[in-house]
């Protein structure tokens, strides 16, 4: 098994993730999205597994000054986006052997051991 974690090093989130993951004893590689963005097709792969509304990271700068027009935009005007600016992306995402398994760090403890312990 192969597990990717992308993120930032210095979000909470992905503190919180690495964390929990070196607790579990789970080995993954951590992929930093400002050194290395991931592709455009890679992208569309996680969006048409996990949606593209679940990927937005609606608290970050690069969010807010998208303006009033990202409300009404289309899953694939949304890749284009996450492809052009990868801080779009919410944090962490978590791949696993090539697909996407889940975004964010709010799942429950059941949830977590599931999907990333498995």
């Amino acid at each position: 098994m192969s597990l990717q974690v992308f993120g930032i090093p210095n979000c909470g989130s992905c503190k919180k993730a690495k964390q929990w993951l070196d607790s579990n004893k789970i080995d993954y590689e951590f992929i930093d999205l400002k050194e290395i963005t991931p592709s455009s097709e890679q992208i569309k792969d996680w969006v048409n597994t996990l949606g593209f509304k679940p990927m937005r990271n609606t608290s970050g700068k690069s969010y807010r000054s998208l303006g009033a027009q990202r409300n009404d935009w289309s899953q694939d005007q949304w890749i284009e986006q996450f492809s052009q600016d990868a801080m779009l992306l919410k944090r962490p995402l978590f791949i696993k052997d090539g697909k996407a398994i889940l975004v964010g760090f709010r799942a429950s403890e059941a949830e977590l051991q599931s999907k990333l312990n498995g």
